[in-house]
């Protein structure tokens, strides 16, 4: 079945346009609602936790959800700002039937989201979003006046998540004598990773830790690092640590402000875990550069490649039994210490195998050569199917044959715009460029006809 209004992590879109309305959200939450009511065991009534990002529109669509869950009888406790992985952790710790954020990560303050966890801390299971978004084709009701939820702020929220950070580095061990830049996005995490990093010892230059409602992402963070690497730079710190918007994507940077995206960084906890014998092997995505199942299988270690998107790391992960997974865009699971992706827990991981092998990032990571990736994105219709285009499909396997066991290709259309998305990895950086435009080129003659 296809989903109508769940993508991969949520729902998400432009703040305004359906399905990111006041009116929708507020179905929405009474859809959940409905469907967390019977699915409910025990007598106890539903509750749910609701956190959101720094965007303005957090305001108006947490009081639109807060409305639906109590017209569906169900209790809500609100968190205010907090990173998506808190609550997660949260809703687990507090035993409550789900929880919900608002966020839409590392867009823009424009867009937002509705995303849902379960009772465990882990996405919501395919059959639930499905029974969700069936709920939302039939009329919104409402419950008897003495039936409706109540709201609660949770006042500890922020508190009790910096504990469980700090929880995940090993007590023999801390952060003393570095010091880090912390760029918070002016996101989620803005008043969170900066006391966790101070906490375990380290002297903390927060940057990104402003947020206005509109400038979450804004020329900080995951997916703007520039501005931690010069800042590391600019005061002689030793790391720089980027989380994205709602703190679930990590990127750092060494001494020099050279940046290690999630692949590099997936590498040391997996290098650090080989140590101690912690691990059989991990999981990429199919866009994770090719060096890494390179390097792991000179290693004797596991690779295995899910579609793009945690959550389909996070089922490879299960399926296989393995405890470490991430993409190359800085999302990274460590199972044993979280039930999703966590950018302060996995920066603490990381910080983690450098004090344990006395080695700074430049060095734990030096063995691994990411071989040159060319991506480009060809805009093509709606509905676009290119495995229908015999000559883009031949000229992807003229390349294939051409690059044998030194590089690969992939092909994939993008899951939120009329894009083709083509992808040459390769030794050489020219070939990667060359190859990948080629192939892309067959895209735009087929439109032009």
């Amino acid at each position: 079945m296809a989903r109508k209004y769940f993508g991969t992590d949520g729902v998400r879109g432009l703040v305004g346009v359906s399905p990111i309305t006041p009116d929708f959200v507020m179905r929405l939450g009474y859809a959940a609602g409905k469907v967390l009511a019977k699915n409910k065991d025990g007598a106890a009534r539903p509750a749910v936790l609701i956190g959101k990002d720094t965007r303005i529109s957090g305001y108006m669509l947490e009081a639109a959800l807060e409305a639906g869950f109590s017209a569906a009888g169900v209790d809500v406790k609100l968190a205010g700002p907090m990173p998506t992985p808190a609550i997660a952790y949260l809703t687990r710790a507090l035993r409550l039937s789900a929880g919900v954020v608002i966020s839409a990560s590392h867009n823009p303050f424009q867009d937002n989201g509705i995303k849902f966890f379960s009772g465990q801390g882990t996405k919501l299971p395919d059959a639930v979003e499905f029974d969700i978004e069936a709920q939302l084709d039939l009329p919104m009701e409402c419950v008897e006046p003495r039936k409706l939820g109540r709201a609660k702020r949770l006042d500890d929220a922020q508190g009790r998540y910096i504990e469980f950070c700090k929880s995940t580095f090993p007590n023999a061990l801390d952060l003393r004598g570095l010091k880090i830049v912390v760029d918070c996005a002016h996101g989620a995490a803005y008043n969170i990773a900066p006391h966790v990093f101070h906490e375990l010892g380290a002297e903390v230059i927060a940057i990104g830790n402003q947020p206005d409602g509109f400038n979450i992402n804004d020329g900080y963070g995951a997916t703007a690092p520039a501005a931690m690497a010069a800042a590391v730079v600019e005061h002689g710190a030793d790391l720089g640590i980027a989380l994205d918007g709602d703190a679930d994507r990590l990127i750092m940077c060494d001494a020099r402000g050279r940046l290690y995206n999630g692949d590099e960084l997936l590498y040391v906890m997996v290098m650090d875990r080989c140590a101690t014998g912690q691990v059989d092997g991990a999981v990429g995505t199919l866009m994770t550069n090719m060096a890494l199942e390179v390097a792991f299988k000179e290693k004797g270690i596991g690779f295995a490649r899910a579609k793009v998107g945690d959550r389909y790391v996070l089922e490879v992960m299960q399926e296989r039994g393995w405890i470490l997974g991430g993409e190359g865009s800085g999302h990274l699971l460590a199972l044993d210490k979280h039930t999703t992706g966590d950018g302060i827990v996995s920066s603490l991981q990381v910080l983690s195998a450098l004090k344990r092998s006395g080695k700074s990032l430049e060095q734990c990571a030096a063995e691994l050569v990411l071989f040159p990736q060319t991506l480009i994105n060809v805009r093509v219709p709606a509905g676009f199917d290119w495995l229908k285009n015999p000559a883009m499909v031949a000229e992807k396997e003229a390349v294939e044959r051409e690059l044998g066991d030194t590089g690969r290709v992939l092909i994939r259309a993008s899951g939120t715009e009329p894009l083709i998305r083509v992808m040459v990895e390769a030794r050489d950086a020219d070939a990667a460029q060359s190859l990948a435009r080629r192939i892309a080129d067959k895209v735009d003659a087929k439109l032009a006809a």
